[in-house]
C-alpha cells in the first residue's frame, strides 16, 4: 500500500481544524501511487484527497505543482483543485510532512484502455496543453536525456541478469537518443504531465473526466507527452503495440491540436527515449527497493520490449500518424 506515513485520528483532527471543510467522516489510505502517502477524506462538505509529500519529493517544488493545479482549475481543465486552509495557503504540514488537500474526482482509471477512451485521453491532452500555454512558471525535467546515463551507470550488469544481451541494446539506445537530441529546443515546448498512465486518468465509461498526479510535470517538449501517452496506453500486455489504439490516440490529440511537420518527424526518438526513460527508472527501483518495502518495484522487461519495437520504427506512420 502507497501510505508511508501515517497519520493519527488527534493529528487529523488538529489539522482539519486549519480548514473550512468540516469534520472527517471517512479517512483512509489509497493503495494507489508510489511516490507520496494519499489518503481518502470525506467530511461533512465534501470529498477530499490529502497527500503527504515524502522524502523524495523537494520541498522547493511544491509550490510549482499547487500552482500549476490551480492554473488548470481555473481553466475548467479537470483535474483535482487544491483546497486552501483558513489562512489561504494551500500547502500545509502533517505529521512532519508538506500535506496539502484538493478536491476529489468522479471516474475510474481504465486497466485495459480501449480505441475510444485512447481517443478521449489523446484529445484530453492536447486541451490540457491549450490550457497550460500562458502558464509562466517553469520547472526543469530532472529526469529528461540529461539524466538518464546517471540513472543507468553502474546498472548494466543488473540488466543482464534480466535478459542476456539487454545491457548492449541499453547502450545502443542511450547513444542513439542522445545524439538525436529527442528533446530539441526546435519542436514546440511547454508544461507538460510527463507520467499520465492510465491509472493517472479518470474515465466515465469512455469519457475523459480528469487527470491526476502531476508531481513529474515539467517545462519540456509536448510531443514528449504523446511519447510517454503512447508508451503506457497503446501497448498490450507490455510487449506488443496497438496500432488502432495510438491511431486513435493520435487523432484525438490532433483533433484539438495538429502536430507540426518537425514533431511528426521526431515522434519515433521520442517514444525510444521515452520509453528507455520508464526502463531506467524502473531498473532503478528494482535494484533499490529494499525486499520489505510496502511498494513493489515494477518490472523494467516491460518497458525493454517497448524499446525493441521503437528501435524499428522508422517514422510516425509506425505509430498510427
Amino acid at each position: 500500500m502507497a501510505v508511508y506515513t501515517q497519520v493519527s485520528d488527534e493529528a487529523l483532527e488538529t489539522f482539519l481544524d486549519g480548514y473550512d471543510i468540516g469534520r472527517p467522516r471517512s479517512f483512509k489510505g489509497i493503495a494507489e501511487g508510489v511516490e507520496n502517502s494519499n489518503y481518502y477524506l470525506e467530511t461533512g462538505k465534501g470529498r477530499f484527497i490529502l497527500t503527504l509529500f515524502e522524502r523524495r519529493a523537494d520541498p522547493k517544488d511544491l509550490p510549482y505543482f499547487v500552482a500549476l493545479k490551480q492554473h488548470l482549475a481555473d481553466r475548467d481543465f479537470p483535474c483535482p483543485a487544491p483546497v486552501p486552509a483558513r489562512s489561504g495557503e494551500a500547502l500545509q504540514t502533517l505529521e512532519g510532512r508538506p500535506a496539502l488537500v484538493v478536491t476529489f474526482l468522479d471516474g475510474l482509471s481504465p486497466r485495459r484502455p480501449n480505441a475510444a477512451q485512447c481517443r478521449s485521453m489523446g484529445a484530453a491532452l492536447a486541451r490540457m496543453h491549450a490550457a497550460l500555454s500562458d502558464f509562466d512558471q517553469v520547472r526543469d525535467n530532472a529526469l529528461g536525456p540529461a539524466s538518464w546515463p546517471l540513472l543507468w551507470e553502474g546498472r548494466a550488469a543488473t540488466a543482464e541478469e534480466l535478459q542476456p544481451g539487454l545491457a548492449a541494446l541499453i547502450e545502443d539506445d542511450l547513444a542513439a537518443t542522445v545524439s538525436a537530441r529527442p528533446q530539441s529546443p526546435h519542436l514546440p515546448r511547454g508544461t507538460i504531465h510527463a507520467d499520465l498512465f492510465p491509472d493517472n486518468a479518470f474515465f466515465l465509461e469512455e469519457d475523459f473526466s480528469g487527470a491526476i498526479d502531476f508531481y513529474f510535470a515539467c517545462t519540456d517538449v509536448l510531443a514528449y507527452d504523446i511519447a510517454v501517452c503512447l508508451n503506457s496506453w497503446a501497448f498490450e500486455d507490455g510487449r506488443e503495440y496497438n496500432y488502432s489504439k495510438g491511431a486513435a490516440m493520435l487523432a484525438g490529440y490532433e483533433s484539438v491540436r495538429p502536430l507540426e511537420p518537425a514533431e511528426r518527424e521526431a515522434l519515433p526518438i521520442l517514444c525510444r527515449g521515452a520509453a528507455l526513460r520508464f526502463f531506467l527508472t524502473r531498473l532503478v527501483d528494482w535494484t533499490e527497493t529494499p525486499a520489505d518495502a510496502l511498494v513493489r518495484p515494477k518490472n523494467p522487461l516491460e518497458y525493454a520490449d517497448r524499446l525493441a519495437f521503437h528501435r524499428q520504427a522508422s517514422s510516425a506512420t509506425d505509430y498510427g500518424a
